[in-house]
């Protein structure tokens, strides 16, 4: 089976650290990016990632703004999102069109099955 490649969008390197060690020993290739500016040169430089998992508060470029563009790239708007995010998760979080939200602290389970469930083969 394939590695699924997930790109982590975090400005927290202990959180990107954990969670990329996490995420590897659960079979996933991770990229890791610390704001949005350096996610979209990843991308624009390499093949799609299977998923963004993005947090929204970062210097440089915040995941706001990031998912704005990549709305608007036609090259990168099909690559789904994961919200990550500590912060309040109102109607501006929910207008960004992402394909899962997810409060931090993790409940590491309920992503993992997330992904696990977006990552799978189609039938």
């Amino acid at each position: 089976m394939p590695s699924h490649t997930l790109l982590l969008v975090d400005d927290d390197a202990a959180i990107a650290d954990a969670l990329s060690e996490l995420l590897v020993d659960e079979g996933y290739t991770v990229v890791t990016a610390a704001n949005g500016a350096e996610a979209l040169r990843y991308l624009r430089a390499n093949a799609a990632p299977s998923l963004i998992l993005l947090d929204l508060m970062m210097p440089v470029m915040d995941g706001y703004a990031f998912r704005e563009v990549q709305r608007e790239d036609p090259a990168l708007s099909h690559i789904p999102v994961f919200i990550l995010s500590a912060g309040h998760l109102g109607d501006r979080v929910r207008s960004l069109g992402v394909a899962g939200v997810f409060k931090k602290p993790l409940l590491l389970d309920a992503l993992l099955a997330a992904i696990q469930e977006h990552c799978a083969p189609r039938a």
